[in-house]
């Protein structure tokens, strides 16, 4: 059972690290940007997301097998994943999308490997329905896959519920930026400089200053409001209905009889 444990672990290792090494390689490989953006990682994207589905599938497997994930937590899952991808669809000024509230929630109370299927495959499912494929769906799911995984990290002070909601506010709102600063490198490297100000594009040989220095310009140009009305729009939401859903999840989780994370808080 052990071995199965470690398996899983090693699944969502090996799916972070094809998801950091996607994002990464434009910036190793590409000379300049072209001004394709809309052609950004479209002759590799299918596979990436076609590789990642396949992994998320192997978690749930070895989870399950190794019990820790039941059937119940399996059907948890699903119906959470389902809630959240229709969360998605509800308007919203700018960049708002009530997706990642509940996904922070989910994540803290069930862990980290509960967080990063939940993140990716509601992802994956809302696009489905909403007609959202495109190159840009594996980035998405890799980054809200990161969001739910790291949620299952924040430490458990449950008997401390106005600290712990404030936390959980906190928490939204960095990731509501972080989504943002992660999201546009899948297209930043392909940005010439007769899109942008010349200050802000990608340029092979750039030293790690300059290269963050640029990509600092580029995103408070483009991104910065845009993701502050996700990161306070989600952040009310906790405000609104955090407390209740955390009652709500956690008592799923004592009625149904299962524990689906086994990571030290």
């Amino acid at each position: 059972m052990r071995a199965e444990r470690w398996l899983s672990a090693a699944i969502l290792g090996l799916a972070t690290l094809i998801g950091l090494s996607a994002f990464a390689y434009p910036l190793l490989v590409q000379r300049e940007g072209d001004g394709l953006t809309a052609l950004a990682h479209s002759s590799d994207a299918s596979l990436i997301t076609l590789v990642l589905t396949l992994l998320c599938v192997g978690a749930v497997v070895a989870s399950f097998t190794s019990r820790q994930m039941g059937a119940r937590s399996v059907a948890v899952l699903g119906v959470l994943t389902a809630v959240n991808a229709v969360l998605r669809a509800l308007p919203g000024p700018g960049g708002f999308s009530a997706i990642f509230f509940l996904l922070a929630l989910c994540g803290y109370v069930y862990g980290s490997t509960f967080g990063f299927l939940m993140g990716a495959l509601s992802l994956l499912v809302s696009a489905l329905i909403g007609g959202g494929v495109g190159p840009w769906l594996p980035y998405q799911m890799f980054t809200t896959g990161w969001m739910g995984l790291t949620s299952g990290w924040l430490p458990d002070i449950a008997r401390h519920r106005r600290a712990e909601l404030a936390m959980l506010v906190l928490w939204t709102i960095t990731w509501g930026f972080v989504f943002g600063v992660i999201m546009n490198l899948w297209f930043w490297p392909y940005i010439s400089a007769a899109q942008s100000a010349p200050d802000q594009t990608w340029q092979a040989g750039l030293g790690l200053t300059d290269a963050l220095r640029r990509y600092g310009l580029f995103y408070l140009a483009t991104s910065a409001l845009w993701d502050a009305t996700r990161a306070f729009g989600n952040a009310l939401l906790v405000i609104l209905f955090g407390g209740q859903l955390l009652k709500v999840l956690r008592r799923f989780r004592r009625v149904l009889g299962f524990e689906v994370t086994s990571e030290p808080r």
